[in-house]
């Protein structure tokens, strides 16, 4: 992974996190919202201009790819880079919940 990439998605924002993982099946920018919303009960909401921003930037660094269209609407889905770094950052994550809990972590 290139390390501009690592600087730049890790840690994650809980808006590019939410979106990158809520690509486990392709999907279009609506239908991840309302995966998101689903997901968090409603606590995390993405507004078109920070989901289709994100979603840009995602696709120009290469973590999503654009795979088809559907009614005129774009479907992605990650890439490899994107299942590395989502891989990345769970790891992350997990290894915060643990410290909190007072377990010890071994990557």
């Amino acid at each position: 992974m290139d390390e501009r990439i690592r600087r730049v998605y890790v840690p994650m924002t809980e808006t590019g996190f939410y979106i990158l993982f809520g690509l486990g099946t392709p999907r279009h920018g609506y239908g991840i919202g309302q995966r998101v919303k689903e997901m968090t009960g409603g606590a995390v909401v993405i507004g078109p201009g920070t989901m289709y921003g994100t979603l840009s930037k995602m696709e120009q660094d290469g973590l999503i790819e654009v795979c088809a269209e559907q009614d005129k609407r774009k479907l992605y889905r990650r890439t490899a880079l994107g299942e590395e770094v989502l891989a990345l950052e769970l790891r992350r994550i997990e290894r915060l919940y643990k410290n909190s809990r007072g377990e010890d972590w071994h990557a």
